[in-house]
């Protein structure tokens, strides 16, 4: 009976280990550049293939699974960037938004742009009014959500509020300002949208929708917590990740899907992140969950800032 109900109740166990991170590569270019009086610009250049699991922003981590060899491998990047030293001189008007003001997410759920068809735009300066909302720019963009790196900067954001962002190219040709509010991550908002987006993939698949999980509801936010002390499908006493929600009879079925950091921003985000993994796709997919919970944390101030789980059952 009990080697019974272990071949009935086979779990997945779905854990993000395809990590992107930023590399930190700091490159001085232009001392003294002519234009603008002669301002200083520091810039930095993304690199790939460093493996870093300690490095400041974790993306997705690959997929492990009970009954399945674990894929241990990762692709991280981070980049940071030294702030830019902007002169005071007027710059000839030009235009780079279309918009004036735009509202935005803590969690930096998008990257800041400027139109595609402008020229030049590499060879930019970028600064915030407010240095507690945003206080800098990293001079590249996170390309693996989809932000074009000669076009876009992502912000780094120090807290909720609004700020005037100014941008202009060296050479004078264009100058703009952009209002930008920062507002608070609606967490829990966010868990539901989560399920709504999980529940459009499935359909697609010609599956079931997924209920809301109120049974492993708590065992999903506990899950979120965990995996701030420890990124792992093993909890931080030793135990396995099923006995948050445990499995109820011989006929029960439960997944786990985590993911963290600088890919996993968003709903949408995180949802898309799983979906273009094969295993967390898997989980997604089983036509035999009937439930989802969702476990969410943000906290600017952690190692990752972002925490995701969810917590598949059909119990």
């Amino acid at each position: 009976m009990a080697s019974r109900m272990l071949r009935q109740t086979r779990a997945k166990i779905i854990l993000s280990l395809n990590a992107i991170i930023l590399l930190i590569v700091g490159i001085l270019i232009g001392s003294a550049i002519g234009l603008n009086n002669g301002i200083e610009f520091h810039v930095v250049s993304e690199k790939s293939d460093v493996t870093d699991i300690n490095a400041e922003a974790v993306a997705l981590l690959d997929a492990a699974s009970s009954d399945s060899t674990s894929d241990s491998s990762s692709t991280n990047y981070i980049t940071i960037s030294a702030q830019n030293a902007i002169g005071n001189d007027p710059v000839p008007s030009g235009e780079l938004w279309n918009e004036s003001a735009i509202t935005i997410y803590q969690s930096a759920d998008v990257d800041l742009c400027v139109s595609g068809s402008l020229s030049g735009l590499g060879k930019m300066y970028w600064r915030s009014s407010e240095s507690s909302v945003i206080s800098g720019f990293y001079s590249s963009a996170r390309t693996w959500l989809g932000y074009d790196k000669d076009n876009c900067r992502f912000p780094i954001i120090s807290g909720a509020g609004t700020t005037t962002i100014t941008a202009g190219t060296y050479d004078g040709s264009r100058y703009d300002t952009l209002t930008v509010t920062v507002t608070a991550v609606p967490v829990e908002q966010w868990k539901r949208e989560v399920l709504d987006l999980v529940n459009v993939e499935r359909s697609k698949a010609g599956l079931s929708t997924l209920s809301w999980g109120t049974t492993c509801e708590s065992a999903a936010n506990t899950r979120a917590k965990e995996i701030m002390e420890e990124y792992s499908h093993t909890r931080p006493d030793g135990s396995e990740w099923n006995t948050a929600c445990p499995l109820v009879d011989q006929n029960s079925w439960s997944g786990e899907n985590l993911a963290a950091g600088n890919s996993a921003v968003s709903p949408k985000t995180v949802v898309d992140a799983w979906m273009a993994s094969e295993k967390h796709r898997e989980n997604i997919l089983n036509p035999n969950f009937t439930n989802l919970a969702v476990g969410f944390i943000f906290d600017p101030q952690s190692e990752y800032g972002t925490y995701w789980s969810q917590y598949f059952s059909n119990y």
